[in-house]
């Protein structure tokens, strides 16, 4: 009986939160938190932005208010006990879905991707899995199709196509993925479609690779170097 309002108290929040991204500032803040893996200071947002300190603080708390940012408190000079100081205030991305898509997600590209496989399957009697694989590579190749072989040129592609990725030491590791709710009910189906279409992205830069590489607050696909490079 309670379930509707629940439903309309969560919209509620998300559109809280999504308004509080009108605001230029808080947008290039929340933007800055967000391409960080790590957690940032109240100064290190202030400094990439290029706004005062406390104008910082006042819309990254505004922020956390709204559930787009968690708040933690932590001691960065490593020292403990009485003349320590005051922990620094960090913030980080929070870890949840807003039905806006922030972070992105393509789940209507996915269904479409599905639902493409199976009807073909039912005219050819191909297996839907195998369709699946050549439609979502077919899918990668066009959108890597005109861009470069460099890895700056790959990485403009990823984060158009909603995958946030950073680059890890000799990886592209993809912080955000954009069938996240698909792939937790349906892992092995999902991430291997999510596979297929970034493979077919990176045929665009021969140095690279992509591979299933499973962690927690990442993508399922890592993309690498190839064993000759």
């Amino acid at each position: 009986m309670n379930a509707e309002p629940e439903r309309t108290d969560q919209r509620l929040i998300d559109v809280a939160a999504v308004s509080a991204l009108d605001e230029p500032t808080r947008r290039r803040l929340y933007d800055f938190v967000r391409s960080r893996i790590d957690p940032v200071t109240r100064d290190e947002a202030a400094d990439a932005v290029g706004i005062p300190r406390q104008t910082a603080a006042f819309h990254l708390d505004k922020l956390a208010d709204v559930g787009l940012l968690e708040v933690d408190f932590e001691r960065r000079t490593g020292r403990t006990g009485p003349g320590a100081g005051r922990p620094a205030k960090l913030y980080r991305r929070a870890v949840r879905d807003i039905q806006i898509r922030l972070p992105e997600r393509s789940y209507e590209l996915a269904g479409s991707l599905l639902a493409h496989a199976v009807d073909e399957s039912a005219e050819t009697g191909e297996p839907p899995r195998a369709i699946l694989t050549r439609l979502a590579t077919a899918l990668g190749r066009d959108l890597g199709r005109g861009a470069g072989a460099s890895d700056a040129d790959l990485l403009r592609i990823l984060e158009a196509s909603g995958y946030e990725p950073r680059v890890e030491d000799d990886d592209i590791a993809l912080v955000n993925c954009p069938f996240h709710a698909l792939a937790r009910a349906h892992t092995d189906l999902v991430c291997g479609m999510n596979l297929d279409l970034i493979d077919g992205l990176v045929e665009s830069a021969p140095h690279r690779r992509a591979r299933l590489d499973k962690r927690e607050g990442y993508c399922c696909v890592r993309i690498g170097p190839t064993d000759d490079h």
